[in-house]
């Protein structure tokens, strides 16, 4: 898949980010492996120093990177959220921002950070089968996005697309890549 740059919503400028994209593989043992890069002034962002990957909670409200699934056909998505500190929560909805923390550890993703001089990168590996039956063999819709905060607190969201009005990731119109299932190896 081409590499898929995330925008920053007109209403929340971020000056410090040059550029932030992600690469999307989906691989035939049922993994979504997802890498989001960022670009910019790392040292005008918060952004946590790297650490032993564990659960986390409200992970919007700093730095974090997001990957939203769905099923093509379903109003059901889930929500995977990737902290640079290397936590991560994955959260179940049954249909528009109706649901919760998903309690299940067999969906615990594995999460690498690297960091250079102008560069982030967080690539994620999650296994779709514990999400559901179909989530390893159906057509998929795909939102990513990005909450990054400044050194003075404010945050810019980024996505693949926007829907009218304030940031909304949940919004079925930021489901904008379509992932067919990967035919197994020969």
């Amino acid at each position: 898949m081409p590499l898929l740059p995330l925008t920053c919503h007109p209403a929340t400028p971020a000056d410090a980010v040059r550029r932030l994209d992600a690469e999307v593989d989906r691989r035939p043992d049922g993994l979504l492996c997802v890498t989001f890069r960022l670009v910019g002034e790392l040292d005008r962002l918060r952004i946590p120093s790297a650490g032993v990957s564990r659960l986390g909670a409200r992970l919007w409200e700093h730095t974090c990177f997001e990957a939203f699934v769905a099923v093509a056909d379903a109003t059901a998505y889930h929500e995977f959220n990737f902290a640079p500190s290397g936590e991560w929560t994955v959260y179940a909805f049954a249909g528009y921002r109706d649901g919760g923390v998903l309690q299940d550890p067999t969906v615990t993703p594995g999460l690498v950070v690297r960091r250079a001089d102008e560069q982030l990168e967080l690539a994620v590996q999650a296994a779709l089968a514990p999400l559901s039956p179909r989530h390893s063999t159906a057509t998929l819709r795909l939102g990513l996005s990005a909450v990054v905060e400044a050194h003075d607190g404010t945050l810019s969201y980024w996505a693949l697309r926007h829907p009218p009005g304030r940031p909304d990731f949940h919004h079925p119109d930021a489901f904008a890549v379509k992932l067919e299932p990967t035919p197994p190896a020969c």
